[in-house]
Protein backbone atom coordinates (compact mmCIF):
# COMPACT_ATOMS: atom_id res chain seq x y z
CA UNK A 1 0.00 0.00 0.00
CA UNK A 2 1.06 3.60 -0.62
CA UNK A 3 2.55 5.46 2.33
CA UNK A 4 -0.14 8.12 1.94
CA UNK A 5 -3.05 9.00 -0.33
CA UNK A 6 -3.85 12.68 -0.87
CA UNK A 7 -7.24 13.58 -2.31
CA UNK A 8 -7.73 16.52 -4.64
CA UNK A 9 -9.97 17.82 -7.41
CA UNK A 10 -9.15 16.61 -10.90
CA UNK A 11 -9.09 19.47 -13.41
CA UNK A 12 -7.23 17.61 -16.16
CA UNK A 13 -7.52 13.85 -16.54
CA UNK A 14 -4.81 11.26 -17.01
CA UNK A 15 -2.21 9.23 -15.13
CA UNK A 16 1.34 10.34 -14.32
CA UNK A 17 4.05 8.47 -12.41
CA UNK A 18 7.22 10.29 -11.39
CA UNK A 19 9.26 12.13 -8.78
CA UNK A 20 7.69 14.99 -6.82
CA UNK A 21 9.27 18.38 -7.38
CA UNK A 22 8.20 21.19 -5.05
CA UNK A 23 8.15 24.72 -6.34
CA UNK A 24 10.37 26.69 -3.94
CA UNK A 25 10.36 30.46 -3.66
CA UNK A 26 12.31 32.57 -1.20
CA UNK A 27 8.94 33.97 -0.10
CA UNK A 28 7.88 30.57 1.27
CA UNK A 29 9.74 31.35 4.48
CA UNK A 30 7.73 33.07 7.22
CA UNK A 31 6.97 36.67 6.43
CA UNK A 32 8.30 39.18 8.99
CA UNK A 33 5.63 40.64 11.26
CA UNK A 34 6.90 43.72 13.07
CA UNK A 35 5.62 46.94 14.53
CA UNK A 36 7.57 50.02 13.49
CA UNK A 37 8.19 53.38 15.20
CA UNK A 38 6.28 56.37 13.88
CA UNK A 39 9.30 57.84 12.12
CA UNK A 40 9.61 54.65 9.97
CA UNK A 41 5.98 54.58 8.79
CA UNK A 42 6.61 56.67 5.67
CA UNK A 43 9.58 54.49 4.80
CA UNK A 44 7.43 51.34 5.03
CA UNK A 45 4.81 52.95 2.80
CA UNK A 46 7.46 53.77 0.21
CA UNK A 47 8.71 50.17 0.38
CA UNK A 48 5.16 49.01 -0.27
CA UNK A 49 4.77 51.24 -3.32
CA UNK A 50 8.13 50.12 -4.70
CA UNK A 51 7.21 46.47 -4.10
CA UNK A 52 4.10 46.89 -6.26
CA UNK A 53 5.93 48.77 -9.02
CA UNK A 54 8.76 46.21 -9.10
CA UNK A 55 6.23 43.36 -9.28
CA UNK A 56 4.50 45.06 -12.23
CA UNK A 57 7.83 45.42 -14.02
CA UNK A 58 8.75 41.78 -13.37
CA UNK A 59 5.40 40.39 -14.49
CA UNK A 60 5.43 42.54 -17.63
CA UNK A 61 8.83 41.06 -18.48
CA UNK A 62 7.44 37.54 -17.97
CA UNK A 63 4.52 38.33 -20.24
CA UNK A 64 6.91 39.36 -22.99
CA UNK A 65 8.55 35.92 -22.84
CA UNK A 66 5.36 33.86 -23.26
CA UNK A 67 6.17 30.85 -25.48
CA UNK A 68 4.04 30.21 -28.56
CA UNK A 69 2.21 27.20 -27.07
CA UNK A 70 0.95 29.35 -24.17
CA UNK A 71 0.20 32.59 -26.02
CA UNK A 72 -3.50 32.33 -25.22
CA UNK A 73 -2.73 32.54 -21.49
CA UNK A 74 -1.50 36.12 -21.80
CA UNK A 75 -5.04 37.15 -20.87
CA UNK A 76 -4.64 35.70 -17.37
CA UNK A 77 -1.28 37.43 -16.91
CA UNK A 78 -2.93 40.65 -18.06
CA UNK A 79 -5.56 40.25 -15.34
CA UNK A 80 -2.78 39.85 -12.75
CA UNK A 81 -1.12 43.00 -14.05
CA UNK A 82 -4.42 44.87 -13.73
CA UNK A 83 -4.76 43.74 -10.11
CA UNK A 84 -1.22 44.96 -9.38
CA UNK A 85 -2.09 48.34 -10.88
CA UNK A 86 -5.47 48.53 -9.11
CA UNK A 87 -5.01 51.07 -6.27
CA UNK A 88 -7.51 49.39 -3.91
CA UNK A 89 -5.31 46.54 -2.65
CA UNK A 90 -2.28 48.76 -2.25
CA UNK A 91 -4.34 51.50 -0.54
CA UNK A 92 -5.77 49.02 1.94
CA UNK A 93 -2.27 47.79 2.81
CA UNK A 94 -0.94 51.34 3.14
CA UNK A 95 -3.78 52.17 5.53
CA UNK A 96 -2.77 49.26 7.77
CA UNK A 97 0.77 50.68 7.92
CA UNK A 98 -0.65 54.06 8.96
CA UNK A 99 -3.19 52.76 11.44
CA UNK A 100 -1.32 49.89 13.09
CA UNK A 101 2.30 51.00 12.58
CA UNK A 102 3.30 47.62 11.11
CA UNK A 103 5.78 46.60 8.44
CA UNK A 104 4.80 46.44 4.76
CA UNK A 105 4.85 42.63 4.48
CA UNK A 106 2.44 42.20 7.39
CA UNK A 107 0.20 45.04 6.19
CA UNK A 108 -0.19 43.46 2.75
CA UNK A 109 -0.95 40.10 4.33
CA UNK A 110 -3.72 41.68 6.41
CA UNK A 111 -5.18 43.46 3.37
CA UNK A 112 -5.29 40.17 1.45
CA UNK A 113 -6.91 38.42 4.43
CA UNK A 114 -9.66 41.07 4.45
CA UNK A 115 -10.35 40.40 0.78
CA UNK A 116 -10.34 36.68 1.40
CA UNK A 117 -13.09 37.06 4.00
CA UNK A 118 -15.17 39.15 1.59
CA UNK A 119 -14.70 36.66 -1.26
CA UNK A 120 -15.43 33.73 1.05
CA UNK A 121 -18.87 35.16 1.81
CA UNK A 122 -19.89 35.05 -1.86
CA UNK A 123 -22.14 32.23 -3.02
CA UNK A 124 -20.72 31.92 -6.53
CA UNK A 125 -17.92 29.31 -6.57
CA UNK A 126 -16.23 30.77 -9.63
CA UNK A 127 -16.02 34.22 -8.06
CA UNK A 128 -14.81 32.85 -4.71
CA UNK A 129 -12.00 31.07 -6.47
CA UNK A 130 -10.77 34.33 -8.02
CA UNK A 131 -9.34 35.06 -4.56
CA UNK A 132 -6.60 32.70 -5.65
CA UNK A 133 -5.52 35.29 -8.24
CA UNK A 134 -5.32 38.01 -5.58
CA UNK A 135 -3.08 35.84 -3.40
CA UNK A 136 -0.82 35.06 -6.35
CA UNK A 137 -0.41 38.77 -7.04
CA UNK A 138 0.29 39.53 -3.36
CA UNK A 139 2.87 36.75 -3.22
CA UNK A 140 4.83 38.37 -6.03
CA UNK A 141 4.82 41.73 -4.23
CA UNK A 142 5.86 40.12 -0.93
CA UNK A 143 8.79 38.45 -2.66
CA UNK A 144 9.97 41.91 -3.65
CA UNK A 145 9.39 43.33 -0.17
CA UNK A 146 11.61 40.80 1.58
CA UNK A 147 14.34 41.34 -1.00
CA UNK A 148 13.78 38.03 -2.76
CA UNK A 149 12.87 37.09 -6.27
CA UNK A 150 9.82 35.26 -7.53
CA UNK A 151 12.06 33.20 -9.78
CA UNK A 152 11.67 29.44 -9.61
CA UNK A 153 14.32 26.83 -8.97
CA UNK A 154 15.32 25.06 -12.20
CA UNK A 155 13.67 21.74 -13.05
CA UNK A 156 16.05 18.84 -13.58
CA UNK A 157 14.59 15.95 -15.54
CA UNK A 158 10.90 15.17 -15.97
CA UNK A 159 8.95 15.75 -12.77
CA UNK A 160 5.52 15.94 -11.17
CA UNK A 161 5.23 19.58 -10.13
CA UNK A 162 3.92 20.21 -6.61
CA UNK A 163 3.05 23.72 -5.46
CA UNK A 164 1.00 25.64 -2.95
CA UNK A 165 -0.36 27.44 -5.99
CA UNK A 166 0.63 27.84 -9.63
CA UNK A 167 0.24 30.90 -11.82
CA UNK A 168 0.44 31.24 -15.62
CA UNK A 169 3.61 33.25 -15.05
CA UNK A 170 5.10 30.32 -13.11
CA UNK A 171 4.39 27.98 -15.99
CA UNK A 172 5.97 30.31 -18.49
CA UNK A 173 9.15 30.54 -16.38
CA UNK A 174 9.36 26.73 -16.19
CA UNK A 175 10.37 24.36 -18.95
CA UNK A 176 6.94 22.96 -19.69
CA UNK A 177 8.29 19.95 -21.59
CA UNK A 178 9.71 18.65 -18.29
CA UNK A 179 6.36 18.66 -16.47
CA UNK A 180 4.48 15.36 -16.24
CA UNK A 181 1.63 16.69 -14.07
CA UNK A 182 0.60 19.51 -11.71
CA UNK A 183 -0.69 19.20 -8.14
CA UNK A 184 -1.55 22.27 -6.05
CA UNK A 185 -2.77 22.76 -2.50
CA UNK A 186 -5.09 25.62 -3.46
CA UNK A 187 -7.65 25.89 -6.20
CA UNK A 188 -11.05 24.64 -7.30
CA UNK A 189 -12.71 23.35 -10.44
CA UNK A 190 -12.47 26.69 -12.25
CA UNK A 191 -8.78 27.23 -11.42
CA UNK A 192 -6.57 28.49 -14.22
CA UNK A 193 -4.26 25.59 -13.36
CA UNK A 194 -6.73 23.27 -15.06
CA UNK A 195 -6.82 25.33 -18.25
CA UNK A 196 -3.02 25.40 -18.32
CA UNK A 197 -2.77 21.65 -17.74
CA UNK A 198 -5.34 20.85 -20.41
CA UNK A 199 -3.48 23.09 -22.85
CA UNK A 200 -0.31 21.10 -22.16
CA UNK A 201 -2.31 17.82 -22.15
CA UNK A 202 -1.05 16.66 -18.76
CA UNK A 203 -2.94 15.53 -15.61
CA UNK A 204 -3.62 18.08 -12.88
CA UNK A 205 -5.16 18.11 -9.41
CA UNK A 206 -6.01 21.18 -7.33
CA UNK A 207 -7.33 21.61 -3.81
CA UNK A 208 -5.05 18.82 -2.47
CA UNK A 209 -5.05 20.30 1.02
CA UNK A 210 -2.90 17.61 2.67
CA UNK A 211 -0.24 17.79 -0.04
CA UNK A 212 2.48 19.71 1.81
CA UNK A 213 2.19 17.54 4.92
CA UNK A 214 2.23 14.24 3.00
CA UNK A 215 4.78 14.64 0.19
CA UNK A 216 8.43 15.69 0.23
CA UNK A 217 10.75 16.56 -2.61
CA UNK A 218 11.86 13.48 -4.53
CA UNK A 219 9.04 11.16 -3.40
CA UNK A 220 7.80 8.74 -6.03
CA UNK A 221 4.16 9.66 -6.64
CA UNK A 222 1.28 8.50 -8.81
CA UNK A 223 -1.11 11.21 -10.00
CA UNK A 224 -4.52 9.69 -10.65
CA UNK A 225 -6.35 12.37 -12.62
CA UNK A 226 -9.29 10.02 -13.10
CA UNK A 227 -10.12 9.52 -9.43
CA UNK A 228 -8.55 12.76 -8.16
CA UNK A 229 -5.84 11.45 -5.85
CA UNK A 230 -2.09 11.31 -5.28
CA UNK A 231 -0.49 8.04 -4.14
CA UNK A 232 2.76 8.69 -2.26
CA UNK A 233 5.49 6.03 -2.27
CA UNK A 234 3.22 3.41 -3.91
CA UNK A 235 3.69 -0.36 -3.59
CA UNK A 236 4.91 -2.52 -6.46
CA UNK A 237 1.37 -3.78 -7.01
CA UNK A 238 0.01 -0.24 -7.22
CA UNK A 239 2.75 0.77 -9.63
CA UNK A 240 1.98 -2.19 -11.86
CA UNK A 241 -1.74 -1.39 -11.82
CA UNK A 242 -1.20 2.26 -12.67
CA UNK A 243 1.37 1.63 -15.40
CA UNK A 244 -1.24 -0.60 -17.03
CA UNK A 245 -4.00 1.98 -16.48
CA UNK A 246 -1.78 4.72 -17.90
CA UNK A 247 -1.24 2.71 -21.08
CA UNK A 248 -4.95 1.94 -21.36
CA UNK A 249 -5.88 5.60 -20.83
CA UNK A 250 -3.40 6.81 -23.44
CA UNK A 251 -4.72 4.25 -25.93
CA UNK A 252 -8.30 5.29 -25.14
CA UNK A 253 -7.47 8.97 -25.59
CA UNK A 254 -5.93 8.32 -28.99
CA UNK A 255 -8.99 6.33 -30.00
CA UNK A 256 -11.57 8.93 -29.01
CA UNK A 257 -9.55 11.81 -30.47
CA UNK A 258 -9.37 10.02 -33.82
CA UNK A 259 -13.16 9.92 -33.92
CA UNK A 260 -13.95 13.22 -32.23
CA UNK A 261 -14.73 15.07 -35.46
CA UNK A 262 -17.38 12.50 -36.43
CA UNK A 263 -21.02 13.50 -35.81
CA UNK A 264 -22.73 12.38 -32.62
CA UNK A 265 -25.29 10.07 -34.14
CA UNK A 266 -26.78 7.03 -32.44
CA UNK A 267 -26.72 3.55 -33.96
CA UNK A 268 -30.26 4.05 -35.28
CA UNK A 269 -29.65 7.51 -36.75
CA UNK A 270 -30.69 10.04 -34.07
CA UNK A 271 -28.44 13.10 -34.39
CA UNK A 272 -27.56 15.25 -31.40
CA UNK A 273 -25.35 18.31 -31.48
CA UNK A 274 -22.45 18.40 -29.02
CA UNK A 275 -21.24 21.88 -28.06
CA UNK A 276 -18.84 23.27 -25.47
CA UNK A 277 -19.13 25.44 -22.37
CA UNK A 278 -16.29 27.95 -22.09
CA UNK A 279 -15.51 31.11 -20.14
CA UNK A 280 -12.20 32.21 -21.65
CA UNK A 281 -11.35 32.98 -25.25
CA UNK A 282 -8.24 30.84 -24.90
CA UNK A 283 -10.41 27.71 -24.69
CA UNK A 284 -11.65 28.05 -28.29
CA UNK A 285 -8.79 25.96 -29.69
CA UNK A 286 -9.71 23.12 -27.32
CA UNK A 287 -13.33 23.27 -28.53
CA UNK A 288 -12.33 22.78 -32.16
CA UNK A 289 -9.56 20.24 -31.45
CA UNK A 290 -11.92 18.08 -29.38
CA UNK A 291 -14.69 17.99 -31.97
CA UNK A 292 -17.00 20.60 -30.48
CA UNK A 293 -19.70 21.53 -32.97
CA UNK A 294 -20.17 24.95 -31.46
CA UNK A 295 -20.19 26.90 -28.20
CA UNK A 296 -23.39 26.19 -26.34
CA UNK A 297 -22.54 28.50 -23.46
CA UNK A 298 -20.05 31.35 -23.41
CA UNK A 299 -19.90 32.78 -19.89
CA UNK A 300 -19.38 36.50 -20.40
CA UNK A 301 -18.57 37.32 -16.77
CA UNK A 302 -14.78 37.06 -17.02
CA UNK A 303 -14.49 40.32 -18.98
CA UNK A 304 -15.94 42.15 -15.96
CA UNK A 305 -13.67 40.64 -13.31
CA UNK A 306 -10.15 41.45 -12.14
CA UNK A 307 -10.25 45.03 -13.42
CA UNK A 308 -10.75 48.53 -12.05
CA UNK A 309 -13.30 49.68 -14.64
CA UNK A 310 -16.21 48.23 -16.58
CA UNK A 311 -15.56 47.06 -20.15
CA UNK A 312 -16.72 49.37 -22.92
CA UNK A 313 -19.15 48.43 -25.66
CA UNK A 314 -16.36 48.49 -28.27
CA UNK A 315 -14.19 46.24 -26.14
CA UNK A 316 -16.96 43.68 -25.66
CA UNK A 317 -18.06 43.84 -29.29
CA UNK A 318 -14.50 43.15 -30.42
CA UNK A 319 -14.18 40.10 -28.16
CA UNK A 320 -17.58 38.66 -29.08
CA UNK A 321 -17.02 39.35 -32.79
CA UNK A 322 -13.63 37.64 -32.78
CA UNK A 323 -15.14 34.62 -31.03
CA UNK A 324 -18.00 34.44 -33.54
CA UNK A 325 -15.68 34.81 -36.53
CA UNK A 326 -13.26 32.10 -35.40
CA UNK A 327 -16.06 29.64 -34.67
CA UNK A 328 -18.09 30.44 -37.81
CA UNK A 329 -20.07 28.69 -39.20
CA UNK A 330 -20.30 26.81 -35.91
CA UNK A 331 -22.88 28.34 -33.54
CA UNK A 332 -21.93 30.50 -30.57
CA UNK A 333 -24.39 31.14 -27.73
CA UNK A 334 -23.55 34.18 -25.63
CA UNK A 335 -25.08 34.24 -22.15
CA UNK A 336 -25.77 37.68 -20.76
CA UNK A 337 -24.18 38.54 -17.42
CA UNK A 338 -24.76 36.07 -14.59
CA UNK A 339 -23.30 38.21 -11.82
CA UNK A 340 -24.66 40.25 -8.94
CA UNK A 341 -23.87 43.51 -7.17
CA UNK A 342 -21.70 41.60 -4.71
CA UNK A 343 -19.21 41.16 -7.57
CA UNK A 344 -19.35 44.84 -8.64
CA UNK A 345 -18.82 46.51 -5.26
CA UNK A 346 -16.61 49.29 -6.60
CA UNK A 347 -19.21 50.33 -9.16
CA UNK A 348 -22.63 49.60 -7.67
CA UNK A 349 -22.07 49.30 -3.94
CA UNK A 350 -22.78 46.35 -1.67
CA UNK A 351 -26.40 45.46 -0.95
CA UNK A 352 -25.38 43.52 2.15
CA UNK A 353 -27.50 40.57 0.99
CA UNK A 354 -27.77 37.67 3.44
CA UNK A 355 -27.93 35.19 0.54
CA UNK A 356 -26.59 36.61 -2.74
CA UNK A 357 -27.35 33.34 -4.60
CA UNK A 358 -31.04 34.12 -4.10
CA UNK A 359 -30.65 37.86 -4.43
CA UNK A 360 -30.03 40.54 -7.05
CA UNK A 361 -28.07 38.58 -9.63
CA UNK A 362 -28.09 37.57 -13.29
CA UNK A 363 -31.17 38.88 -15.15
CA UNK A 364 -32.49 40.64 -12.04
CA UNK A 365 -29.26 42.59 -11.74
CA UNK A 366 -29.16 43.48 -15.46
CA UNK A 367 -32.76 44.70 -15.44
CA UNK A 368 -32.00 46.94 -12.45
CA UNK A 369 -28.84 48.32 -14.08
CA UNK A 370 -30.19 49.02 -17.54
CA UNK A 371 -27.16 50.91 -18.86
CA UNK A 372 -24.83 48.01 -18.06
CA UNK A 373 -27.30 45.64 -19.76
CA UNK A 374 -27.71 47.97 -22.76
CA UNK A 375 -23.96 48.04 -23.41
CA UNK A 376 -23.70 44.26 -23.37
CA UNK A 377 -26.77 43.80 -25.57
CA UNK A 378 -25.41 46.25 -28.16
CA UNK A 379 -22.04 44.49 -28.13
CA UNK A 380 -23.65 41.10 -28.69
CA UNK A 381 -25.84 42.45 -31.48
CA UNK A 382 -22.82 43.96 -33.22
CA UNK A 383 -21.05 40.59 -33.01
CA UNK A 384 -24.02 38.77 -34.55
CA UNK A 385 -23.01 39.74 -38.11
CA UNK A 386 -19.62 38.03 -37.74
CA UNK A 387 -20.87 34.48 -37.28
CA UNK A 388 -23.66 32.22 -36.14
CA UNK A 389 -24.53 33.95 -32.85
CA UNK A 390 -27.37 33.38 -30.39
CA UNK A 391 -28.11 35.15 -27.12
CA UNK A 392 -29.63 33.75 -23.95
CA UNK A 393 -30.81 35.16 -20.66
CA UNK A 394 -29.91 33.38 -17.37
CA UNK A 395 -31.84 32.70 -14.17
CA UNK A 396 -35.30 33.45 -15.54
CA UNK A 397 -38.10 32.85 -13.06
CA UNK A 398 -41.11 34.43 -14.78
CA UNK A 399 -42.59 35.69 -18.03
CA UNK A 400 -42.25 39.34 -16.96
CA UNK A 401 -38.45 39.07 -16.87
CA UNK A 402 -38.37 37.63 -20.38
CA UNK A 403 -40.60 40.40 -21.72
CA UNK A 404 -38.52 43.07 -19.99
CA UNK A 405 -35.29 41.60 -21.36
CA UNK A 406 -36.75 41.41 -24.86
CA UNK A 407 -37.93 45.01 -24.55
CA UNK A 408 -34.41 46.14 -23.61
CA UNK A 409 -33.09 44.15 -26.56
CA UNK A 410 -35.60 45.79 -28.93
CA UNK A 411 -34.46 49.23 -27.76
CA UNK A 412 -30.83 48.31 -28.37
CA UNK A 413 -31.71 47.01 -31.83
CA UNK A 414 -33.50 50.25 -32.71
CA UNK A 415 -30.53 52.31 -31.55
CA UNK A 416 -28.21 50.36 -33.83
CA UNK A 417 -30.63 50.75 -36.76
CA UNK A 418 -30.76 54.50 -36.19
CA UNK A 419 -26.95 54.61 -36.09
CA UNK A 420 -26.60 52.51 -39.22
CA UNK A 421 -24.71 49.74 -37.39
CA UNK A 422 -25.43 46.30 -38.85
CA UNK A 423 -26.63 43.32 -36.80
CA UNK A 424 -28.49 40.07 -37.41
CA UNK A 425 -32.20 40.90 -37.25
CA UNK A 426 -33.00 37.20 -36.82
CA UNK A 427 -30.48 36.36 -34.10
CA UNK A 428 -32.04 33.55 -32.00
CA UNK A 429 -32.94 34.45 -28.42
CA UNK A 430 -33.18 31.85 -25.65
CA UNK A 431 -33.52 31.49 -21.91
CA UNK A 432 -31.81 29.28 -19.37
CA UNK A 433 -34.08 26.99 -17.40
CA UNK A 434 -32.35 26.64 -14.05
CA UNK A 435 -35.06 27.52 -11.52
CA UNK A 436 -37.99 25.26 -10.59
CA UNK A 437 -40.31 28.21 -11.32
CA UNK A 438 -39.10 28.33 -14.93
CA UNK A 439 -39.65 24.58 -15.25
CA UNK A 440 -43.27 24.89 -14.19
CA UNK A 441 -44.04 27.63 -16.74
CA UNK A 442 -41.87 26.23 -19.53
CA UNK A 443 -44.80 26.02 -21.94
CA UNK A 444 -45.45 29.75 -21.39
CA UNK A 445 -41.79 30.77 -21.79
CA UNK A 446 -41.50 28.65 -24.94
CA UNK A 447 -43.96 30.99 -26.70
CA UNK A 448 -41.54 33.91 -26.27
CA UNK A 449 -38.13 32.51 -27.20
CA UNK A 450 -36.35 30.53 -29.90
CA UNK A 451 -34.69 27.93 -27.67
CA UNK A 452 -34.21 26.64 -24.13
CA UNK A 453 -30.94 25.79 -22.42
CA UNK A 454 -31.39 23.70 -19.27
CA UNK A 455 -28.72 24.62 -16.71
CA UNK A 456 -28.55 21.43 -14.70
CA UNK A 457 -25.92 22.51 -12.15
CA UNK A 458 -28.19 25.19 -10.71
CA UNK A 459 -31.45 23.37 -11.45
CA UNK A 460 -30.37 20.41 -9.32
CA UNK A 461 -29.19 22.63 -6.47
CA UNK A 462 -32.30 24.81 -6.43
CA UNK A 463 -34.65 21.83 -6.85
CA UNK A 464 -33.07 19.79 -4.07
CA UNK A 465 -32.19 22.74 -1.85
CA UNK A 466 -28.50 21.90 -1.50
CA UNK A 467 -25.12 23.46 -2.20
CA UNK A 468 -23.01 20.73 -3.74
CA UNK A 469 -19.82 22.61 -2.85
CA UNK A 470 -20.77 22.18 0.82
CA UNK A 471 -19.14 18.92 1.98
CA UNK A 472 -21.84 18.41 4.62
CA UNK A 473 -24.62 18.05 2.06
CA UNK A 474 -22.85 17.33 -1.23
CA UNK A 475 -23.94 13.68 -1.06
CA UNK A 476 -27.49 14.92 -1.70
CA UNK A 477 -26.52 16.26 -5.14
CA UNK A 478 -28.32 13.61 -7.18
CA UNK A 479 -28.75 14.28 -10.93
CA UNK A 480 -31.16 11.37 -11.34
CA UNK A 481 -33.41 12.28 -8.44
CA UNK A 482 -36.99 11.62 -9.66
CA UNK A 483 -37.81 15.34 -9.35
CA UNK A 484 -34.82 16.32 -11.48
CA UNK A 485 -35.47 13.73 -14.20
CA UNK A 486 -39.13 14.70 -14.42
CA UNK A 487 -38.27 18.41 -14.48
CA UNK A 488 -35.87 18.01 -17.39
CA UNK A 489 -38.37 15.88 -19.33
CA UNK A 490 -41.12 18.42 -18.69
CA UNK A 491 -38.98 21.20 -20.16
CA UNK A 492 -37.90 19.14 -23.18
CA UNK A 493 -41.50 18.19 -23.94
CA UNK A 494 -42.72 21.78 -23.53
CA UNK A 495 -40.03 23.08 -25.85
CA UNK A 496 -40.73 20.48 -28.51
CA UNK A 497 -44.48 21.07 -28.38
CA UNK A 498 -43.74 24.74 -29.09
CA UNK A 499 -41.37 23.83 -31.91
CA UNK A 500 -38.17 25.15 -30.30
CA UNK A 501 -34.86 23.40 -29.67
CA UNK A 502 -33.79 22.34 -26.19
CA UNK A 503 -30.16 22.16 -25.12
CA UNK A 504 -28.72 20.96 -21.83
CA UNK A 505 -25.52 22.18 -20.21
CA UNK A 506 -23.77 21.37 -16.95
CA UNK A 507 -21.94 18.37 -15.59
CA UNK A 508 -24.89 16.06 -16.28
CA UNK A 509 -24.14 16.48 -20.00
CA UNK A 510 -20.73 14.84 -19.55
CA UNK A 511 -21.88 11.99 -17.31
CA UNK A 512 -22.06 8.71 -19.31
CA UNK A 513 -24.69 7.35 -16.93
CA UNK A 514 -26.99 10.36 -17.44
CA UNK A 515 -26.57 10.85 -21.20
CA UNK A 516 -28.71 7.82 -22.24
CA UNK A 517 -31.57 9.18 -20.12
CA UNK A 518 -31.28 12.55 -21.90
CA UNK A 519 -31.28 10.79 -25.26
CA UNK A 520 -34.46 8.99 -24.26
CA UNK A 521 -36.02 12.45 -23.84
CA UNK A 522 -34.81 13.35 -27.36
CA UNK A 523 -32.71 16.30 -26.22
CA UNK A 524 -31.51 18.35 -29.20
CA UNK A 525 -28.03 19.29 -28.04
CA UNK A 526 -25.60 18.92 -25.17
CA UNK A 527 -23.03 21.46 -24.02
CA UNK A 528 -20.08 20.38 -21.89
CA UNK A 529 -16.43 21.07 -21.14
CA UNK A 530 -14.29 20.76 -24.29
CA UNK A 531 -12.13 17.94 -22.93
CA UNK A 532 -15.18 15.76 -22.25
CA UNK A 533 -16.53 16.03 -25.80
CA UNK A 534 -14.58 13.19 -27.52
CA UNK A 535 -15.57 10.57 -24.95
CA UNK A 536 -19.23 11.58 -24.83
CA UNK A 537 -19.49 11.69 -28.64
CA UNK A 538 -18.06 8.18 -28.78
CA UNK A 539 -20.60 6.96 -26.23
CA UNK A 540 -23.45 8.65 -28.10
CA UNK A 541 -22.48 6.78 -31.26
CA UNK A 542 -22.89 3.49 -29.39
CA UNK A 543 -26.38 4.23 -28.10
CA UNK A 544 -29.68 3.02 -29.53
CA UNK A 545 -32.61 5.42 -29.20
CA UNK A 546 -35.20 2.72 -28.65
CA UNK A 547 -33.13 1.35 -25.78
CA UNK A 548 -32.70 4.87 -24.37
CA UNK A 549 -36.45 5.51 -24.50
CA UNK A 550 -37.13 2.25 -22.70
CA UNK A 551 -34.53 3.09 -20.04
CA UNK A 552 -36.16 6.49 -19.54
CA UNK A 553 -39.56 4.84 -19.19
CA UNK A 554 -38.16 2.48 -16.56
CA UNK A 555 -36.49 5.36 -14.71
CA UNK A 556 -39.72 7.38 -14.64
CA UNK A 557 -41.37 4.39 -13.01
CA UNK A 558 -38.90 4.40 -10.10
CA UNK A 559 -39.76 6.08 -6.80
CA UNK A 560 -36.28 6.54 -5.27
CA UNK A 561 -32.88 7.82 -6.28
CA UNK A 562 -31.19 4.64 -5.13
CA UNK A 563 -33.41 2.50 -7.35
CA UNK A 564 -32.83 4.77 -10.35
CA UNK A 565 -29.06 4.79 -9.81
CA UNK A 566 -28.93 1.00 -9.60
CA UNK A 567 -31.12 0.56 -12.67
CA UNK A 568 -29.09 3.00 -14.76
CA UNK A 569 -25.74 1.65 -13.59
CA UNK A 570 -26.70 -1.93 -14.41
CA UNK A 571 -27.96 -1.00 -17.89
CA UNK A 572 -25.12 1.31 -18.86
CA UNK A 573 -22.40 -0.96 -17.55
CA UNK A 574 -23.62 -3.72 -19.87
CA UNK A 575 -23.27 -1.39 -22.85
CA UNK A 576 -19.67 -0.16 -22.52
CA UNK A 577 -18.00 -1.39 -19.30
CA UNK A 578 -14.40 -0.73 -20.39
CA UNK A 579 -14.96 2.92 -21.27
CA UNK A 580 -16.53 3.70 -17.91
CA UNK A 581 -13.08 3.25 -16.34
CA UNK A 582 -12.15 6.66 -17.70
CA UNK A 583 -15.21 8.60 -16.52
CA UNK A 584 -16.20 10.04 -13.17
CA UNK A 585 -19.95 9.98 -12.57
CA UNK A 586 -22.17 12.21 -10.48
CA UNK A 587 -23.96 9.01 -9.48
CA UNK A 588 -20.98 8.14 -7.26
CA UNK A 589 -22.46 10.26 -4.46
CA UNK A 590 -23.59 8.33 -1.42
CA UNK A 591 -27.38 7.97 -1.35
CA UNK A 592 -28.98 7.75 2.08
CA UNK A 593 -32.26 9.55 1.62
CA UNK A 594 -33.99 7.16 -0.78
Amino acid sequence: MARAVVNGISVSTGIAIGKAFFLNRSITSRLPRQTVPTHMVEGEKERMKKGFSDAVEELAAVRAKVPEELKEHQLIIDSHLMMLKDPKLQSSALKYIDDLKINAEWALDKAVNDLEKAFGALEDVYIRERMQDVRQVALRVQAKLIGGEANLRPVEGRVVLMAHDLTPADTIELEVNKLMAFVTTLGGKTSHTGILARTLNIPALVGAEALENSVVDGDLVIIDGLAGKVLVDPSDEELEHYYTLETQFDDYQRTIIRGCQLPAETEDGYRVQVNANIELFEEVAAVIDNGGEGIGLFRTEYAYLNRTDLPTEDELAEKYSELAAIMSPRPVTLRTLDLGSDKFMSHFGSLDEANPALGLRAMRFCLKHQELFRIQLRAMLRASVHGNVSMMFPMICGLKEVLQAKSALARAQQELRDEGIPFDEDMPIGVMIELPAAVMIAEILAQEVDFFSIGTNDLIQYSLGIDRTNPHVSYLYQPLHPAVVRSIKYVVDAGHRAGIGVSLCGEVASDPYCVPILMGMQIDSLSLTPQAIPGIKRILRQLNMQECKQLLKDVLGCRTVSRINRLVTENIYKKYPEELTFFASLLDNEEITG
